[in-house]
């Protein structure tokens, strides 16, 4: 369908307010609150993947009859829209700090008004059947007051505070990042082995570092107290290299006894785990680097140096010291900031923190107790590790646009304020001062679910549509995104923020590769839209997918996709050309045809494939269901069955037929409509109905099931499929018609079968339909075996026989050095002495196989002979 009939088709849904919901105290709603993609982004597939499954479920939903509230929205994305804009100032040759924090947010404001909108155009382009009149920004005021709520609450509970730890800094951004902001790959590196030498002798302990500029900061060395090797040595020190310092050596069951030499450097201010180490033995925490990655003034002469190039610095002092044993290539994984790919530090730093221990007990139990369930349950796993080794959550970060802490500081004493206003003044009458960070972008996505619908506050829209239903996401951000909402949704308002959790994975190229800058296999989806239509890249993207497994992008998907569509058109538009000649609207007593019924209950098997499919999460499932109803049932069958008729337009039997077709199609399309909105939409406005769109249609219900003429004409198509098969297998031509005799097995089905004559003529290309009382007389004709009765077709003056004869002979030829090779084999005693039985019986019943076929041949040849 042309892209600007999609469009138009959006902009006249939006404008007659389809897509909103109104309330119905009477009806349980059916709610989803869009994962709100970062204002600075542009829709990519996985975006194109994650919002065609929440329009499914809307739009299903909205077709049943339910209150349906899908509620859009984007992230602030502090991070990345402060890079942005920095990368924007720096082209006129403006700094952050030469405009200050309010100048600087000014431009990020403007920013986000000038290009915040373009993800929203394409999430539109796609056919998302959001409320955009309910749109929310994670920085709006709605969102904000949430915000200030939370982080109040959570303070005065005791939740929240304020401390060092060790945390992931970027030296490029200045700023604390998530776990999730992290990007971790193998890289190849070193492994240096140091030699510490032990206090009073002449021996050495062997350390080895992959970061050797961090021996500055050392203040132990551990070993593992179960350690045989250096249970003498604990308690002892040994001397730093360079820095000539004592340092203790520690037993801590931190140290892996198989690892290395079963000894490890400690550096409380620089590695997580040595951070814990040192807490448990009250280690001196040294801080050796400044923000930039430079290191400070604790670092001795290499001060000011870059962290690498003091790294090759002090290796080469190491060096001149004798202090290197030895140096190994190493390859781990190294962690890099997302978005300016620097390589990120472990670092101690005085930051703001949530306390996880209790917050996470209800939100297990949750999940436990099938209070909330993902779809599929094996994603549980994921979830279940993180909140039960979860550790406290680092929550400001060093930016100016965000949230800003709301935490202010006296001059005159150490209390600290939380306001969820500005404030200026102290208790002791000191000057207030707030915080310079912004909280961490997940603090605020954490409360998504309610913070949309107006909590704190108890408006309507939250006490009817809050908890929301199903939560659509990747598997990737279970554990930063999905778990911070359960928990959230738990502490603030008692009740879960939703009921399912449905895990789809993510989008990889033909060959299974994750889409990459880097590997330049990245599909631009907005492309494949306007070169196929939204229709069909969302239904490449569902077919023959399921739950929480990764979909690939594959371009002959959508060359199939587009040909299906094609197909519903070209069908849709047969149908269309009936429609006017029927008055289907006074139509009341319709005499239905055998083929009639039969599709009727296709349908209806169908609507309950779909909704037990759909209902069971299994959308993938449901969409493979249509498929072949529409391009088999429907298509390839149904309507060749129903043309005869069509053709006459007279009685009848014309009239049920275009009943029948416009009802099928109308139902179906239905049912396809949350897949592929734009190409239903068009197709349902020009068949006979009352309703003014699909889009408040009902969605179909199982109603007429007629079970005799389905079996018989699913029988009969069996026959018309064989009878086609054997022309096929015989060369026989269309053109030549025969004629059948059949001998029924009981009376009861002859009704339908003469009924269903005239289809049964021109799909198996038979002249003339005969019924007999027996088969005698009959021996040399075809003969077809069915259910409920017996054909047999005398192709004998349709047979070409001369081609016959020639294919027969060819057939022999290939039997007969089949049937000769195996006897040579049973022939050579080489072969019998040496081969095992099991393979001697093989080529014994080989001789078998081939003389039962070559005697069949041999038979078919004589009788045209």
């Amino acid at each position: 369908m042309p892209l600007n009939i999609e469009e138009k088709m959006y902009k006249n849904w939006e404008e007659k307010g389809y897509f909103k919901c109104k309330i119905d105290k009477n009806k349980k709603p059916f709610t989803i609150v869009m994962p709100p993609p970062n204002v600075t982004g542009k829709l990519h597939m996985g975006h194109a993947l994650d919002q065609t499954v929440q329009d499914i479920f809307i739009r299903y939903n909205r077709l049943k009859g339910v209150p349906t509230l899908w509620i859009p929205g984007t992230d602030h994305a502090s991070i990345a829209t402060e890079v942005k804009v920095v990368e924007k100032l720096k082209k006129s040759g403006i700094t952050k700090d030469m405009i200050g924090r309010e100048g600087f947010l000014e431009e990020a404001w403007n920013w986000k008004n000038e290009y915040g909108n373009e993800i929203k155009n394409q999430i539109r382009k796609i056919g998302s059947s959001c409320d955009w009149e309910k749109e929310r920004f994670t920085m709006d005021k709605m969102c904000s007051e949430a915000v200030l709520e939370v982080f109040e609450k959570l303070y005065n509970k005791g939740y929240i505070y304020r401390g060092e730890r060790i945390v992931n800094w970027c030296p490029h951004c200045k700023t604390s990042i998530s776990e999730t902001e992290v990007d971790f790959e193998e890289s190849a590196s070193k492994l240096w082995h140091i030699k510490y030498q032990i206090e009073g002798t002449n021996d050495y302990l062997i350390v080895a570092t992959t970061r050797p500029e961090t021996i500055l900061g050392d203040t132990a060395v551990a070993v593992n107290p179960r350690d045989e090797r250096y249970k003498g040595l604990v308690g002892k020190n040994v001397i730093l290299p360079l820095v000539n310092k004592k340092i203790p050596v520690i037993a801590d069951d931190y140290v892996e006894l198989d690892f290395g030499t079963g000894v490890v450097k400690i550096t409380p201010a620089h590695d997580p785990n040595d951070f814990l180490v040192g807490e448990r033995h009250n280690l001196e925490r040294i801080n050796i680097l400044n923000e930039d990655g430079t290191l400070n003034d604790r670092s001795g002469k290499y001060a000011g140096q870059d962290r690498y190039e003091a790294r090759e610095n002090i290796l080469e002092d190491l060096s001149k010291i004798n202090q290197i044993d030895k140096i190994e290539d190493y390859t781990h994984n190294v962690g890099s900031c997302y978005r300016c790919h620097t390589t990120i530090e472990p670092y101690l730093s005085l930051q703001w923190f949530v306390k996880m221990d209790e917050l996470v007990k209800p939100a297990l139990e949750a999940v436990r107790t099938g209070d909330i369930t993902f779809v599929p349950k094996r994603f549980e796993k994921t979830y279940f590790n993180w909140m039960e080794n979860i550790q406290d959550w680092c929550i400001s970060r060093q930016l100016w646009w965000g949230h800003r802490v709301p935490a202010y500081y006296c001059d005159k004493c150490d209390k600290i304020t939380i306001s969820k206003v500005n404030v200026t003044k102290c208790e002791c009458g000191g000057n207030l001062k707030q915080d310079e960070d912004t909280l961490d972008t997940w603090f605020s996505s954490a409360l998504w679910p309610f913070s949309t619908l107006g909590w704190p506050n108890k408006t309507e829209d939250f006490e009817y549509f809050y908890p929301t239903s199903t939560l659509v996401t990747a598997y990737d951000i279970i554990t930063f995104w999905v778990s911070k909402m359960i928990f959230s949704g738990l502490e603030f308002t008692g009740k879960k923020p939703f009921s399912h959790v449905y895990i789809h994975g993510i989008v990889r190229d033909s060959i299974g590769r994750k889409m990459s800058k880097s590997l330049g296999n990245g599909i631009d989806p907005l492309e494949v839209i306007d070169t196929y239509g939204a229709d069909a890249l969302r239904f490449s993207l569902i077919q023959n997918t399921s739950p929480g497994n990764d979909v690939r992008y594959i371009p002959d998907k959508i060359e199939s996709s587009r040909n299906f569509v094609n197909k519903l058109w070209n069908a849709a538009r047969f149908v269309n050309m009936y429609l006017e000649d029927n008055n289907i609207d006074k139509l009341k007593d319709i005499d239905f045809k055998p083929e009639d019924k039969w599709i009727i209950t296709k349908l209806n098997d169908l609507i309950h494939n779909v909704t037990e499919n759909t209902d069971k999460f299994e959308i993938g499932v449901a969409l493979g269901s249509i498929y072949t109803f529409i391009w088999s049932d429907f298509c390839d069958w149904y309507i060749e069955m129903v043309k005869p008729r069509l053709y006459k337009k007279e009685g009848s039997t014309f009239d049920s037929a275009v009943f029948t077709l416009n009802y099928v199609l109308s139902e179906t399309v239905k049912m396809l409509h949350p897949y592929m909105p734009f190409v239903t939409e068009e197709i349902y406005l020009n068949l006979k109905h009352s309703d003014e769109s699909i889009m408040v249609a009902k969605y179909p219900e199982v109603q007429y099931i007629f079970g005799d003429e389905y079996k018989v004409v699913e029988n009969i198509m069996e026959y018309i499929k064989q009878v086609r098969n054997y022309r096929a297998e015989k060369n026989i031509p269309n053109s030549k018609k025969v004629d059948s005799k059949i001998l029924l097995k009981d009376d009861i089905h002859e009704d339908i079968l003469i009924k269903s004559e005239e289809y049964i003529k021109k799909l198996a290309f038979i002249e003339d339909i005969n019924y007999i009382s027996n088969n005698k007389g009959y021996e040399e004709y075809s003969a077809f075996h069915l259910e409920f009765f017996d054909s047999f077709l005398d192709f004998s003056s349709a047979v070409d026989k001369d081609e016959e004869i020639k294919k027969l002979n060819e057939e022999l030829k290939k039997i007969t050095s089949e049937l000769n090779r195996a006897k040579g084999m049973l022939a050579n005693e080489k072969f019998l002495s040496k081969a095992p039985e099991s393979l001697i019986q093989v080529e014994k019943d080989k001789i078998s196989k081939y003389t039962e076929m070559l005697e069949k041949v041999q038979e078919r040849l004589n009788k045209i002979i």
